[in-house]
């Protein structure tokens, strides 16, 4: 059976994950102490018994739910086969990870680097998302395109849901402008910054360097990459993708539509929740979804 992988990315997290992978046995609980080590600070404690305070932290949220995907696709061994992988926003680092382009210590080293120029380029100018809810992506794009302040449209997570990003004034005057053109809903989101968009250039540029020095080597199978939706496999376009996901839009969307196309019968998300089997399912209700599982 041709099996897609895919890994969630920031909002997955919850308090308590990743603690039955610690117990599973010493090659996990090896993982996840390494993981400490590297990061310098004990993120399985946050993860297994912290608040959800702790956890939403953009440098505790990315890495963790990086730990339990790639943990998890690692635990799966012989039944983990895919035939293709993606990874929603910072999943595409889980999904390389797991798909053996990149090695799971400079994977993390990768994540903590991007969560915490992420966190900064926030702290810059103040600035948020918001989800639009039914419209079509065409009448989201030509309403961002009419403000003058920055906004963008960031996430294309199914059908009648687009995410859209940029600054206070820039989101505001959006939300209100799609509401009057149809929007069911333009809700703002509680997120620390505008990810995806322009605004996230100083972010963009502090990851390019580390990036362009860590090896990534063809993956086992292609990466539906989020800025063009299209599958990959050379290194060098595979680094220049990941550069430029953090500035542009998450084709959510388009990547099952081009992995449905390309003959993919089932969808196993790999990580916390199951967020990526709705948006699946809301771009084909026939698609065959699960989430991974492991075997006694």
């Amino acid at each position: 059976m041709n099996t897609a992988y895919i890994f969630p990315g920031q909002g997955a997290q919850f308090v308590g994950m990743g603690q039955d992978l610690y117990n599973l046995n010493a090659e996990t609980k090896s993982l996840f102490e390494q993981a400490n080590d590297i990061l310098g600070f004990r993120i399985t404690d946050i993860m297994f018994s912290g608040t959800d305070e702790d956890l939403k932290q953009t440098k505790v949220t990315q890495p963790a739910i990086f730990l339990h995907s790639v943990i998890l696709a690692k635990a799966l061994g012989d039944s983990f086969n895919p035939a293709m992988v993606a990874g929603h926003s910072l999943g595409e680092f889980s999904a390389l990870v797991a798909a053996g382009a990149l090695s799971f210590e400079d994977g993390l080293k990768l994540v903590a680097q991007r969560a915490n120029a992420m966190q900064k380029a926030c702290e810059v100018e103040p600035s948020t998302m918001a989800a639009i809810l039914g419209l079509d992506d065409e009448t989201v794009e030509r309403v961002c395109a009419q403000v003058e302040d920055v906004v963008v449209p960031a996430n294309y997570n199914c059908p009648g849901q687009l995410v859209i990003s940029g600054s206070i004034a820039g989101i505001d005057k959006a939300c209100a402008l799609l509401t009057e053109a149809g929007a069911k809903r333009a809700l703002k989101l509680n997120v620390g910054g505008a990810f995806h968009s322009p605004l996230m250039e100083p972010a963009k540029v502090e990851l390019q360097a580390a990036i362009e020095a860590t090896t990534i080597t063809a993956p086992t199978c292609p990466i539906y990459q989020n800025v063009d939706a299209k599958p990959y496999t050379d290194p060098a376009k595979i680094k220049e993708n990941l550069i430029a996901q953090l500035t542009g839009a998450v084709r959510w969307t388009q990547t099952v539509q081009h992995m449905l196309a390309d003959g993919v019968e089932s969808f196993v998300e790999v990580g916390p929740g199951n967020v990526l089997q709705g948006l699946v399912k809301k771009v084909d209700r026939q698609a065959h979804t699960s989430s991974a599982v492991i075997s006694d």
